[in-house]
């Protein structure tokens, strides 16, 4: 008797395992059918493309003539041979350097005031935010005439104040800062970013700090601030990731002059690939940024466990 009730138990808990593992087998079965497409674009656009560049860089190829194994000659004459792309490396450190800063404190300043309970606030959030998507080559354009020396505005409007103006984009000295200045005419699209981060922040929170006496400054930084460090951070990251990919501006507005002064790296890097055909040279050059970019990005990881905080992280 206790034989059999034993092998029917054993037998029900068999059966609810196949059960179960079939259950698994049908759902493994699915999320691969839902990304097989996603994985197929991945393969054959990104990861393909990829290992392809990264042979080419150890390839002496100008798409003319079949690629020619050198190991690595193209990154021994990048770092030793190339005075250029030192050039280029400093020109787009600098333009990050400053560009990513302005860029997240101007965005989170446009939230606060645009989060705001006054009349007309979405239709305030919808003209600061219409810049973002103005495409790149005809914001160009537009800002090539707002820096003329002559008669762009930007110099009609310091010269109403008593300000000669520079020549912006023709003199070296002030051509990547009137770039990084071009660039907060887009920080309507990390507005809406920091906007969402605002709406987030729970009210308990600022009641909280008003009960302990807290006024407008000391909520903005013990209870916004932190609050906001997940955006910020993001914003940070995507920031620097953009500004080293900066190109459209300095390709159409001054061709990485005057003097080099903006010749930015993936400038350059179209240089070596298109102009110069030097496809496995620009090989090596693509996978040093890339390079690059991964390092700044894990220092940012491991650098936000100091200073991103949530909402359980301030309860505490």
């Amino acid at each position: 008797m206790t034989w059999e009730i034993h092998c029917t138990s054993s037998g029900k808990a068999d059966s609810r395992r196949r059960g179960l593992s079939r259950n698994a087998v049908r759902e493994a079965r699915d999320f691969y059918l839902c990304i097989l497409p996603w994985l197929v674009g991945f393969s054959g656009l990104t990861l393909g493309p990829m290992l392809v560049s990264f042979y080419y860089s150890l390839c002496e190829y100008n798409v003319l003539q079949p690629p020619a194994w050198v190991g690595l000659a193209n990154y021994v004459s990048i770092f030793t041979d190339d005075p250029l792309f030192w050039t280029a490396l400093y020109n787009t450190a600098y333009y990050t350097l400053f560009s990513v800063p302005l860029g997240v404190a101007g965005s989170l300043a446009l939230a606060l005031l645009l989060n705001q309970g006054v009349r007309g606030v979405r239709m305030f959030r919808t003209i600061f935010y219409m810049p973002s998507i103005i495409p790149a080559v005809a914001s160009s354009i537009l800002w090539i005439w707002l820096f003329n020396p002559q008669y762009g505005l930007v110099n009609r409007a310091l010269s109403v104040v008593g300000i000669k103006g520079p020549l912006w984009l023709a003199d070296p000295v002030w051509s990547k800062p009137a770039l990084i200045l071009m660039g907060q005419w887009g920080v309507g699209g990390g507005m809406v970013i920091f906007l969402a981060g605002l709406q987030s922040v729970p009210r308990h929170l600022y009641d909280a700090a008003v009960v302990d006496g807290a006024g407008a400054w000391q909520q903005f930084r013990h209870v916004t601030l932190p609050m906001l460090s997940p955006t910020v951070f993001f914003s940070t990251v995507m920031g620097i990731i953009g500004s080293f990919q900066v190109f459209t501006q300095s390709y159409v507005m001054t061709q990485g002059g005057p003097l080099n002064s903006t010749l930015f790296y993936v400038l350059y890097l179209y240089r070596e690939a298109f102009e110069f055909f030097h496809m496995g040279y620009a090989s090596a050059l693509a996978w040093i940024l890339f390079v690059i970019l991964v390092g700044f990005t894990a220092l940012q990881l491991r650098l936000s466990r100091r200073w991103v905080y949530y909402e359980g992280d301030l309860r505490r």
